[in-house]
């Protein structure tokens, strides 16, 4: 390095400047995972706290599904008749509240960070933390029937975001910091810290790189330490020993991965039918939706209050064998109507939980009636339903891999994970057959996104051509001379050129190729005898299908149709690459 003006060679800084550390370095990286990880768990805390205390304020419970059809402590005389009003009064609140400060945070949640990590880089509005819990706090705590992992998942993952942008990290560090802020949720409120990082890299990253892992983990052991710091360190369900009896057992839990796994695509199929359903019926105002919707949800809770908000009590009751078959039939059908309708209404809320609860009261009631054919084999019909729990969430989610650490790390039961497995694979091979989506992508699939396509695929069937297309180079008039077009196509550099009568219509497109031969064989036409039609392209055709056509055409062009015959630009391969720029540099 060359010396100053002054003789003196310049100061090189002995580190890089704070701000280029925190976005380029590992350890950069590592420092906002921890700090994320404990912002994340801290919100865990004041959610869980939150549900706690709207429960007890519209219900005078701790957990009113456990409660039976119990009166109000604080209005006695309007006995269980209170179930009508508390959701009417909850969506009164937080149905505005969503409407007009973060319409994102309505819904289950986990759909809405996938989208923010496929398409908007990570980008998730700050706002979006506080509205979603408030908004699903109330929605559970007035009796809606979902769960809190949806919630916290958005509420960590708007965390992470928001601390990215205003670090001005780059797009692919945004969203392994949202994928942070997602573990550390998942982690601090079940209590799991393994199920948090696969949680994330499976559903929200969809990728298990190395050092976005390693960062993902670093999150959700800080959140668990904050969590159990608070809620204490015990499995999040408290369930007896289970133990096989017999390994004729593994045929009935590959039949049991078949049925629990069409139950979760079962649920998936209900509640966005549900949803729709409610969206052609309501013709007012959004944000009175929830208010209205609730007079019907708060019908079925004062028909089967066991559905009243997530329903730990009732699925663990279930599977310690407390209820009859019928009822457990009963019970799965009542959550299946009971979250699509929470859902379906604009109430905000998780179906994770919702999900483990099919799947234990199916997998009980299947356990009651092989070991009441088979009570010398099988083992209690709790073993099943505890299998069942992992099978649903395999079957409505396809994420295998997570629902055996989530279902290990909830129940802390080692003794049945080779049947877990079993059922779990086979669930989600069962669910693959049934349909392409699974509960989460569908919702972003009605919106058009397809999240198994790769970034730049899905970029491209998004954008249109003519938000690319070029001015038409000069086209060629059909009686010109092939000596005159050998020229004009070897300046235009295309190595195709439209050709358009002198009424304006386009007859199609003349190739340097084709000239060139028509010259070599002495041919003295002229440019319409060799005008030929290309792949069609109009302004409305996506990226992709241009794609398609340039590749299957000669030259490095294509026209772009406007109707009737007219031009109105043209597509290069260029352009389409130029347009595949932004996701190919993340």
């Amino acid at each position: 390095m060359g010396d100053d003006m002054t003789g003196r060679r310049p100061v090189v800084p002995a580190r890089p400047p704070f701000g280029r550390w925190l976005r380029e370095s590992t350890s950069g990286l590592i420092g906002l995972a921890l700090v994320i990880g404990a912002g994340a768990g801290l919100g865990a805390v004041v959610f869980r706290w939150l549900i706690t205390t709207f429960t007890h304020l519209f219900s005078g419970q701790a957990d009113y599904s456990a409660a039976g059809r119990v009166a109000h402590p604080w209005f006695p005389a309007l006995g269980p008749w209170f179930l009508l009003l508390a959701p009417v009064v909850a969506g009164l609140v937080y149905g505005p509240l969503v409407q007009k400060f973060a319409p994102e945070a309505r819904g289950h949640g986990v759909p809405e960070v996938m989208y923010a990590v496929a398409e908007r880089g990570g980008r998730i509005p700050a706002q979006v933390s506080a509205v979603k819990a408030l908004a699903s706090a109330l929605t559970i705590g007035s009796g809606g029937s979902v769960g809190r992992e949806g919630p916290i998942v958005q509420i960590g993952s708007a965390l992470g975001s928001t601390l990215g942008r205003v670090a001005k990290l780059p797009e692919s560090r945004l969203r392994v910091l949202v994928a942070c802020g997602a573990a550390g949720g998942i982690a601090a409120t079940f209590n799991a810290p393994l199920a948090g990082p696969f949680f994330a890299m499976e559903l929200i990253l969809r990728d298990f790189a190395a050092e976005s892992f390693g960062a993902v983990v670093l999150a959700s052991v800080t959140a668990s330490v904050v969590g159990r710091a608070v809620f204490g360190d015990v499995p999040f369900l408290d369930l007896p020993p289970f133990t096989l009896r017999n390994p004729v057992e593994y045929l009935l839990f590959i039949v049991l991965g078949l049925v629990v796994g069409a139950c979760g695509v079962l649920f998936t199929r209900v509640l966005y039918l549900v949803e729709d359903l409610c969206d052609r019926l309501w013709r007012g105002p959004e944000w009175l939706r929830p208010a209205v919707g609730g007079v019907f949800l708060g019908g079925l809770l004062l028909l089967l209050p066991q559905m009243y908000g997530v329903g730990y009590p009732v699925l663990q009751n279930a599977v310690e064998g407390k209820y009859v078959l019928g009822f457990l039939l009963l019970l799965l059908a009542g959550k299946l109507v009971a979250t699509s309708l929470t859902i379906g209404i604009g109430g905000s809320g998780g179906v994770f939980a919702p999900s483990l609860f099919i799947g234990a009261m199916a997998g009980t009631a299947f356990g009651i009636v092989v070991h009441t054919w088979l009570p010398g084999v099988t083992a209690s019909p709790g073993v099943y339903g505890l299998i069942g729990m992992g099978a649903a969430f395999a079957g409505a989610a396809r994420a295998p891999i997570t629902a055996v650490i989530v279902l290990f790390e909830l129940t802390g039961q080692y003794t049945i994970i080779l049947p877990m497995l079993t059922a779990i694979v086979i669930a989600t091979a069962t669910s693959r057959a049934l349909g392409k989506d699974t509960i989460y992508t569908l919702k972003l699939r009605r919106r058009g996104v397809d999240l198994d396509r790769s970034p730049g695929a899905r970029r491209l069937a998004g954008t249109r051509v003519e938000a690319v297309a070029e001015p038409l180079p000069e086209p060629l008039d059909p009686g010109l001379p092939l000596e005159r077009a050998a020229h004009a196509l070897a300046v235009s550099g295309h190595g195709i050129l439209p050709v358009v009568g002198a009424d304006g219509c386009y007859q199609g497109c003349v190739t340097a190729r084709a000239v060139a031969e028509a010259l070599a064989d002495q041919h003295e036409g002229v440019v319409g005898d060799l005008a030929e039609l290309p792949p069609l392209v109009t302004g409305e055709s996506s990226l992709a299908d241009a794609l398609t056509a340039l590749t299957n055409a000669p030259g490095t062009g294509l026209p772009v149709l406007a109707g009737e015959g007219r031009l109105s630009g043209w597509v290069t391969h260029q352009a389409v690459l130029t347009a595949l720029e932004p996701a190919t540099a993340q």
